[in-house]
């Protein structure tokens, strides 16, 4: 029997089959604590919004706003003892602990109150900390009461869990099927199952706060990374626990920390509230992406495609659609009306394979939807997580499960397509050129169900990596951002049978299916050349299309681009699928 070369090349370097990073810190190497602000009497709280991190300062009862981008700070919401906030759905949401009203913001200036607690009948009942979910539901403790309180989207607030001894922190898991809560004075870690609802199971030790010093004060704020590992404020440390409870590191802080988010273009700057200052820990791992709003405000709008659930589309959001040890990975699913089956999409994000999530295709995903296929937007490990297989392997996965799971969301297990954009074009070019080859499939999940692809669209990504630009870059070791080193571990020059193994056009054969290539009018389509004469040879249908005027790289998302480019990938399938 003949040996596949690329099985060849993944014995020979087993190194680079990705790790769970169980065991692993999500500190980003050779990185420290930088301090950002010293003039804070108490950093309390703090949410990003995309653009500015909010951080209220409960001792001087104001919020200020922290752009990262500019270095600069503006003023936000006074005169209010504001402890805590959380950026969700498009708004920035707050806690006013001295008037115990749970407040959402309708400008950096001006806030309407969401709740309010009685504070005549019991002045003990004063919100400490919130976190905002997926429904818009709201979550916020009540530390001298022990209680955990929910107030659903538009609804009145219940009590969730009680017995919490000093309730103060707490954060919903990446997929909201946990809620942690902090027990400031015990030092302890809660974990309660959430109910479809927002009602909470019964509670249970998470982890603890092993420091040593039982008089220390105390666990205080928390986040939470995509891959689940929950952070929380100690007496001197920011605690980092695996899903499993496992301690993977603790940041050292000059002052005692409260409370910390992340934050930053790409969601990899830890921001820790403290007593006295503001500071700023790099990590490997990102934080989880917010929920768009339910419509972008009308400035925006003229840009960014909607978001707004269609008529008649049904959202399955944050499934598991693998799982590693306790890593899980998370996908949203959109399903059209009618009986189906229908044709469905699987969708990748871009991001240099080190950054995005897929938040950013939920527009695709939903204009799609409305046209009759089934979406499945991917979430995929980043390269500071898992080197590469770790990606590929996940889009294989998420193929695997939409399949085997197709009457549930009614599709059509045997028109399954896949759309791609930068990176995650890269992504869908390779995964649509390496259904036989089982080495790169993984483990994820549902074996022995194919992970085929019957059509492809590649958007502005590279089928080449062995050769072209993404392997000429490796080798610049003056270059800003070497993307491909960080994913593959090493350069060309030192990785050659990897790169090998990432090259899509390498995995071009007769089993390939029809590929669309998209290109902004500003990029240059005959990149792509060197594949299209090899799928013409192979006798493979494809097609190149670069005429979106003025598109420049990233264009699928911005109007007035998005609605061509959408027509075209929805003829394609139509054609294909």
């Amino acid at each position: 029997m003949q040996i596949s070369p690329f099985r060849i090349a993944l014995c020979l370097f087993p190194a680079f089959i990705p790790a769970l990073y169980a065991d692993e810190s999500p500190i980003a190497p050779g990185t420290s604590l930088q301090p950002v602000a010293g003039t804070f009497e108490l950093a309390d709280g703090p949410s990003w919004d995309g653009y500015a991190l909010t951080v209220p300062d409960p001792f001087t009862e104001k919020a200020s706003r922290y752009v990262p981008a500019k270095g600069e700070w503006l003023p936000g919401l006074s005169d209010r003892r504001l402890s805590g906030s959380f950026y969700n759905h498009g708004v920035t949401w707050m806690i006013d602990n001295g008037r115990a009203e749970i407040l959402r913001l309708d400008s950096p200036k001006e806030a309407t109150v969401i709740h309010r607690e009685d504070l005549e009948a019991d002045k003990t009942r004063k919100p400490n900390d919130l976190v905002v979910d997926r429904s818009g539901g709201i979550y916020f403790t009540l530390t001298r009461a022990g209680q955990v309180i929910y107030v659903p989207a538009g609804g009145e607030g219940i009590v969730v869990a009680e017995g919490a001894i000093s309730a103060n922190g707490l954060i919903l898991s990446p997929d909201e099927s946990i809620l942690y809560v902090s027990e400031a004075g015990p030092k302890n870690i809660l974990a309660y199952d959430v109910k479809s609802d927002g009602s909470l199971g019964d509670r249970r030790l998470f982890a603890k706060m092993e420091d040593g010093d039982p008089a220390a004060k105390s666990a205080d704020g928390m986040t939470i990374d995509r891959a689940g590992n929950v952070y929380c404020a100690g007496p001197a440390h920011i605690w980092i626990w695996a899903p499993d409870g496992k301690l993977l590191d603790k940041i050292a802080c000059p002052e005692r920390p409260v409370n910390c988010t992340f934050g930053g273009s790409d969601l990899r700057d830890l921001y820790i509230g403290a007593f006295g200052g503001l500071y700023v820990q790099r990590m490997r791992i990102s934080g989880v992406s917010p929920q768009p709003p339910a419509a972008w405000p009308e400035a925006k709008a003229a840009v960014m495609p909607s978001v707004t659930l269609p008529e008649g589309v049904t959202p399955h959001l944050d499934l598991t659609y693998a799982q590693y040890g306790t890593r899980k990975m998370l996908a949203d699913i959109y399903v059209p009306s009618g009986e189906g089956p229908h044709p469905a999409a699987i969708i990748l994000h871009g991001g240099g394979w080190h950054s995005g999530d897929k938040m950013k295709f939920r527009a695709m995903g939903l204009e799609l939807a409305s046209r009759g296929y089934v979406t499945m937007a991917v979430a995929y490990r980043l390269s500071g997580e898992a080197k590469f297989p770790a990606n590929i392997y996940d889009c294989h996965a998420a193929v695997r499960f939409l399949r085997a799971n197709a009457s549930e969301y009614k599709a059509d297990p045997d028109r399954i397509g896949v759309v791609g954009g930068s990176a995650g074009a890269h992504l869908a070019g390779l995964l649509a050129t390496t259904a036989d080859i089982s080495e790169l499939h993984g483990d994820g999940g549902n074996p022995g169900v194919s992970s085929a692809v019957q059509a492809a669209v590649v958007m502005s990504g590279p089928m080449e990596i062995a050769t072209g630009n993404v392997a000429e870059s490796s080798l610049n070791k003056a270059a800003k951002k070497q993307n491909a080193v960080w994913l593959f571990g090493g350069s060309i020059k030192e990785l050659p049978e990897v790169y090998a193994l990432a090259d899509a056009h390498q995995h071009l054969d007769e089993n390939t299916p029809p590929i669309l290539f998209q290109y902004g009018g500003t990029e240059d389509p005959t990149k792509i050349n060197p594949s299209l004469e090899k799928m013409k040879k192979l006798g493979i249908p494809a097609k190149v299309l670069s005429h979106y005027e003025g598109g420049k790289h990233g264009c699928w998302n911005r109007h007035p681009w998005f609605m061509p480019m959408v027509d075209d990938i929805d003829a394609w399938f139509q054609e294909h699928l």
